[in-house]
C-alpha cells in the first residue's frame, strides 16, 4: 500500500474493516487471557516495535504534514492502551470490552459532522445510532452497574474516548502522508516502545521471567493488533470515517461470542437481541452508502 488512492475502495472497505473487527477481538481475549496484564501489554508493545522497525525500512516516508498526526496519534494510542489495560484488570472481559469500544462510533459521528464538517445522510445516521443502540444494549444486557463499578466504567468510557480520538486524528493524518503502509510504520514504531520501556522500568529484571510463560499469546496479540489497525486505516484513507468507525465496532459482537465460548460468560437473550441490532445497524449503513 504504497499511496492513498483516488477513489474509494468499494466493497473492499466493509470487507477490511469487518476483518478488523475479528482481528481486534480475537487480540483483546488473547490480552485478557494474560493474568499479569502490565506484562501483556508490554509484550503487544514489543510486537508493534519489532514489526515497525522491519517495516520502515522497506516503506515511504510520510509527507512532513504527517508527522504531527502521528506525534499525536502516538500519544492518544499509549492512553488508550494504559486505560484498556486498567479496564481488563477491574472487571470483566464481556461487560467492559462492550462499553470501551462502543463508546466510540457515536464519538466519531460526532465530530465527523462538528469538526471535520462531513455530515452523513439520513440513512448514515440511522445505521450508527442503530448500531449504537445494539452496543449499548450488549454492555448493559446483565442489568444496570453498580457502585463497586465506577471504577472499572470509567476506564471503560476513557478508553471509548481515546479510540474516537485517535480514530479520528488517524483518519486525518493518513490523508496528509501519502503513503498508508509508511504512516502506520512509523506511528508504530514511536508507539510500540512505550509501554516495554514502562515495565521495564517498574519490574526491572523480572520482567524477563514474569513475561516468558506469555512470550507467545502476547506476541501474537500484539501482530493481530497491528492486522487489524492496518486494515482500519487503509479504509479510513478511502472511505467516511464515522461509518468505518461504526463497522469495527462489530468486533463487539464477536467479543460476545468469544466471552460465551471461551470465557463462559452468559450470552442470553439479550445479548443475542442486542448483536441482532447492531447487525441490523451495519445493514443500515451499508444501504446508506451502496
Amino acid at each position: 500500500m504504497p499511496g492513498l488512492p483516488a477513489a474509494a475502495g468499494g466493497g473492499a472497505v466493509p470487507i477490511a474493516v469487518l476483518t478488523a473487527a475479528v482481528l481486534h477481538a480475537t487480540w483483546n481475549a488473547l490480552a485478557h487471557t494474560i493474568k499479569d496484564k502490565l506484562v501483556g501489554f508490554a509484550l503487544i508493545g514489543v510486537a508493534f516495535t519489532a514489526v515497525a522497525a522491519v517495516a520502515v525500512c522497506f516503506t515511504p516516508l510520510p509527507a512532513p504534514a504527517a508527522w504531527p498526526f502521528i506525534a499525536a496519534s502516538t500519544a492518544l494510542q499509549t492512553a488508550y492502551q494504559a486505560l484498556l489495560l486498567q479496564t481488563y484488570r477491574l472487571g470483566d472481559f464481556g461487560q467492559l470490552y462492550p462499553i470501551a469500544r462502543g463508546t466510540s462510533p457515536l464519538l466519531v459521528a460526532v465530530a465527523s459532522t462538528t469538526v471535520l464538517g462531513r455530515p452523513l445522510s439520513g440513512g448514515g445516521v440511522l445505521g450508527v445510532l442503530v448500531i449504537c443502540l445494539g452496543l449499548a444494549g450488549l454492555a448493559l444486557a446483565d442489568g444496570l452497574p453498580g457502585r463497586a463499578q465506577l471504577p472499572s466504567l470509567a476506564a471503560a468510557v476513557g478508553t471509548g474516548v481515546m479510540i474516537a480520538s485517535y480514530t479520528v486524528v488517524d483518519g486525518i493524518g493518513v490523508r496528509h502522508a501519502g503513503t498508508v503502509s509508511g504512516y502506520l510504520a512509523w506511528l508504530y514504531l514511536c508507539q510500540g516502545p512505550v509501554l516495554p520501556l514502562a515495565a521495564l522500568a517498574l519490574r526491572g529484571r523480572a520482567l524477563v521471567a514474569q513475561a516468558r510463560p506469555f512470550l507467545l499469546r502476547g506476541l501474537t496479540g500484539g501482530t493481530l493488533s497491528l492486522l487489524a489497525y492496518g486494515l482500519v486505516v487503509w479504509a479510513q484513507s478511502r472511505g467516511d470515517l464515522a461509518t468505518i468507525a461504526a463497522l469495527r465496532e462489530t468486533s463487539i459482537v464477536i467479543a460476545a461470542a468469544i466471552g460465551a465460548l471461551v470465557f463462559h460468560e452468559p450470552l442470553g437473550r439479550r445479548r443475542i437481541g442486542a448483536s441482532a441490532t447492531v447487525l441490523a445497524g451495519i445493514a443500515v449503513l451499508e444501504l446508506a452508502h451502496a
